[in-house]
């Protein structure tokens, strides 16, 4: 399959596009000076083949998407005894929602919200010096040093008082061991990573095959964890809007309000989308538009 000349064909037809509609993540205030005007694609196939098309070098705050690398971690280090502090279950409702910590006694539906991303880094923080082994992670799987955006941390944490509160609130019910401070520091420097297209289909290309880092063949997961890890992404990667990618696309994902996505198709590939402009559940617009395109191109999917 000429994977370049999809890429190709699917950045020139949403060129017209560009910045029309949707917004960038406006709370942030280092996200809202992000020109919204930027598209980037680009995947990795298993055998090494890259394709890449549009501001697909440009590297931009990764934000959610790190809570993908942030599970990889925790899987690394504790296995299954994570599943006794976080969910595997889909919210269904906004990514930074207090309304099931207070039901549910504090424990996070899921790894890809943000309280529960705070549980899975405190899990870090207690085993690690979490910020020095997510870029160590990073960088081997994509063979290139990777950097955080202090501007965009200390941007994160000046406003963050949503995720304080979910971490305070959860912390109030016994479910954090480590200072919130502490957690939060390390949570909003994870989300403060910054990575280009390129960078981030290179990253997720291991799920493709097993846990097996292409570059390395290193095992990051177990071939049982990878399976898992794609199965959480396909329910509950893309916030509220998890069964909208699942119909439209069809493909294991976690999006970030950075404006990326990195899809997985199983066995053969990974790949990034990117521009700022989210729509209201948070996810790229044009991004989703790009991906749902690629699995029309391609027949590519898990259905």
């Amino acid at each position: 399959m000429q994977f370049q000349s999809v890429l190709d064909d699917i950045a020139a037809a949403l060129a017209p596009e560009l910045g029309r509609e949707g917004k960038v993540a406006n709370y942030i205030p280092a996200l809202a000076r992000v020109p919204a005007q930027q598209f980037g694609i680009a995947l990795r196939t298993g055998d090494g083949e890259e394709a890449h098309a549009g501001d697909s070098t440009t590297a931009f705050s990764i934000q959610s998407i790190s809570k993908l690398f942030a599970l990889v971690l925790a899987l690394r280090e504790m296995g299954e005894k994570l599943w006794d502090h976080i969910g595997r279950e889909p919210s269904g409702n906004p990514f930074n929602s207090l309304v099931q910590l207070e039901s549910e006694q504090g424990i996070p539906r899921n790894p890809f919200i943000n309280a529960g991303a705070l549980a899975v880094t405190d899990r870090l923080v207690s085993a690690m010096d979490a910020k020095a082994q997510m870029l160590a992670l990073l960088a081997s799987l994509c063979g290139e040093p990777i950097d955080i955006d202090e501007e965009v941390a200390a941007s994160e944490a000046a406003t963050g008082f949503r995720n304080a509160a979910l971490a305070n609130f959860m912390k109030s019910f016994g479910r954090l061991d480590n200072d919130v401070g502490k957690v939060l520091d390390v949570y909003f420097h994870h989300c403060a990573v910054r990575m280009s297209c390129v960078q981030l289909a290179r990253a997720a290309c291991f799920l493709s095959r097993d846990g097996l880092n292409p570059l390395s063949d290193e095992r990051i997961l177990t071939e049982r964890q990878a399976r898992r890890v794609n199965s959480l992404m396909l329910t509950c990667g893309t916030y509220d809007a998890a069964g909208e990618f699942a119909y439209r696309i069809g493909l294991p994902c976690k999006s970030g309000v950075g404006g990326g996505i990195v899809a997985v198709v199983p066995d053969r590939l990974a790949l990034c989308v990117w521009s700022p402009a989210l729509d209201h559940t948070g996810n790229s617009l044009l991004g989703m538009k790009a991906l749902e395109m690629f699995a029309a191109k391609t027949g590519l999917s898990i259905f």
